[in-house]
């Protein structure tokens, strides 16, 4: 036999594999019996065995530690944007551990994300003042 015109492969001058394949193939056959496990009865059916372990869910009870988005959000837009935007990322773990009920690590993201805030909205207002004194400064030297 030729190969077709457009394939590149070389005839085969093999024999074919044996029906159940080569001893050493790495993959199984197409369909394999089943024999199912030794001494069982054929026909017998499919044996149920009880599960081994039960699990039980218990549901989570979400926390209420506050997430402090809103301040951290102000921070952010209007003091200081580094520190607003750690602030807020601190509330968003906040909320989230106050959802799966960690209240120990919904406490220190809420403390983190306050204090973060809070020091934003300190700097901001530290660059405010600085801002309108330098403006104050240029604006007398101007005109006296």
């Amino acid at each position: 036999m030729n190969p077709p015109p457009y394939s590149e492969k070389q005839p085969y001058d093999q024999q074919p594999p044996p029906a159940h394949g080569p001893a050493n193939s790495a993959m199984p056959t197409q369909y394999q019996p089943y024999y199912g496990p030794y001494g069982a009865v054929p026909g017998q059916g499919v044996i149920i065995q009880p599960p081994l372990h039960t699990t039980y869910v218990v549901p989570v009870q979400p926390t209420h530690e506050p997430d402090y988005l809103g301040y951290s959000i102000f921070t952010l837009l209007f003091c200081c944007f580094p520190l607003g935007i750690a602030a807020l990322v601190y509330s968003i773990q906040t909320r989230d551990a106050n959802r799966m009920g960690n209240s120990a690590e919904a406490q220190r993201n809420s403390r983190m994300a306050r204090n973060l805030a809070h020091s934003a909205f300190g700097l901001g207002i530290v660059l405010a003042i600085v801002y309108i004194v330098l403006v104050v400064v240029s604006y007398t030297s101007l005109y006296n």
